[in-house]
């Protein structure tokens, strides 16, 4: 078995749904499963540094068969040995490392190396990640906007030039269909960072979903560009989520997938839970598109 040296080439960024290239690599990937690592792929894979997005769904075609891709994983390799999602041990840019999209198929599938490989992304899954992943990054701005009031101290701002309580805060995020769930942990640091974090009361979340929620209408009724700008074509090739507000581009580091308008959202609301979790209070914000049909 051979094993690329240079990292995957990825469409996704772009809104690929289809790529057509060769089958590099086809190895035992456990479970009864095998990796399938093609020169360039449309399928967006999970990444185990960031888990928020979902793998894509979707087939491989090898002539006139058709596969179900189980699977996507960001994988490494050295040359010698194929890494899966959080066993690799290197980070990505280490030098005579490749990071690549393992596709994981059935073990009885009948993929060869060589083979001319047609991967296809299931549309619909991929729109509605999509507009869960718009929908996540504006709610995150939208929030550190409404919270700006409650530091004391400076702190790095985001791209609009609000106090970054998202940046900062966020323990974990992962994004559903249209929508997404975002872990707050309100703790020791953040205080002394000067956020005021008594002032947020499970009294007080309604009111901080109005101020969200005001926001993200009127960003959304903008109906404001979004793309995705990148430094290359590779996996591992820097890529930054932009959207073109009137107010200025709002501007997040991001591997995942996008829509290209906030038209495409609809209505975007969100609500707050206030829970504790071994002394240190957790703040999440769920967030809710509803696109038109």
């Amino acid at each position: 078995m051979t094993l690329p040296q240079r990292d995957t080439v990825v469409t996704y960024p772009t809104g690929a749904l289809r790529d057509r290239s060769r089958a590099l690599h086809v190895g035992p990937a456990g479970d009864g499963r095998v990796a399938v690592i093609t020169e360039s792929t449309s399928f967006h894979a999970v990444d185990a540094a960031w888990p928020d997005q979902p793998a894509d769904t979707g087939l491989m075609r090898v002539g006139e068969r058709e596969v179900e891709i189980l699977d996507a994983v960001v994988a490494a390799t050295d040359g010698r040995d194929l890494h899966l999602g959080s066993d690799i041990p290197v980070r990505p840019g280490t030098d005579g490392w490749s990071f690549v999209v393992a596709h994981l198929v059935d073990g009885d599938a009948r993929v060869t190396e060589g083979d001319l490989v047609e991967v296809e992304a299931d549309a619909a899954t991929r729109r509605a990640l999509s507009v869960g992943h718009t929908a996540c990054h504006l709610a995150s701005l939208a929030l550190n906007r409404a919270l700006a009031p409650r530091w004391s101290k400076p702190v790095r701002e985001d791209s609009l030039g609000s106090p970054d309580f998202d940046g900062i805060a966020n323990a974990a995020s992962r994004i559903e269909p249209n929508g997404s769930v975002d872990t707050y942990r309100l703790n020791k640091s953040l205080r002394r960072a000067g956020f005021d974090a008594q002032s947020v009361a499970a009294t007080d979340l309604g009111s901080l979903a109005a101020s969200v929620d005001a926001t993200l209408a009127a960003w959304c009724g903008t109906d404001a560009p979004v793309r995705i700008d990148r430094d290359g074509e590779a996996l591992t090739d820097r890529r930054t989520w932009v959207c073109e507000l009137p107010g200025g581009d709002a501007r997040i580091p991001c591997g995942g997938t996008h829509v290209t308008s906030l038209g495409e959202l609809g209505r975007v609301r969100v609500s707050f839970e206030l829970d504790e979790d071994a002394g240190t209070r957790v703040l999440t914000m769920l967030t809710r598109a509803e696109p038109e049909r």
